[in-house]
């Protein structure tokens, strides 16, 4: 008897090659370890947010805000270009850290439909220890990879979702 493939994907392979021989498996080793890494760091994420008192919409919002440097103002255009959501999503993320204290609209002067959403003090003391839980675990997570390692793994993955994106882009 053949030895059993050393993890969970690489024995999926060789159930799906040896009931149906020929299936492509090739993606299986790759796919879903890259699923069931994100369902880990998703799930630890939402943890250490639920401990910070944040949620994530809210944090990729005040992120986005904070990464914009003084005066932590941006656009709703801006907003929603930059955290991949749409306008309606943006404008609710808005409402919500704006009544919470966390962020303040503003007519913007280019056009009158222009809003302009900034960090307010609150906001920027809660994204800042947000920032630091959530980035300060993720590098514990990470931390058994080897500079090179990572190096490569960065560089694999980028490759990987040029790639898938320029697959699956309609046009």
């Amino acid at each position: 008897m053949a030895s059993e493939p050393p993890y969970p994907a690489a024995r999926i392979a060789a159930a799906w090659q040896r009931e149906r021989p020929g299936t492509p498996t090739e993606s299986i080793e790759i796919v879903t370890p890259i699923w069931r890494l994100a369902k880990l760091f998703t799930d630890d994420r939402n943890r250490v947010l639920r401990e910070a008192g944040i949620d994530a919409a809210t944090l990729d919002l005040l992120s986005v805000l904070r990464r914009s440097g003084p005066p932590y103002t941006l656009s709703t255009r801006e907003l929603a270009e930059l955290t991949l959501v749409t306008a309606g999503a943006i404008s609710q993320r808005v409402a919500r850290a704006e009544n919470e204290g966390l962020a303040r609209r503003t007519p913007g002067t280019t056009g009158r439909r222009t809003v302009l959403v900034t960090l307010t003090a609150e906001g920027h003391a809660l994204i800042e220890r947000s920032v630091d839980a959530v980035l300060g675990r993720e590098a514990e997570l990470v931390s058994s990879l080897a500079p090179e390692e990572r190096t490569a793994l960065v560089d694999l993955l980028e490759k990987l979702t040029v790639d898938v994106r320029r697959q699956l882009d309609p046009g």
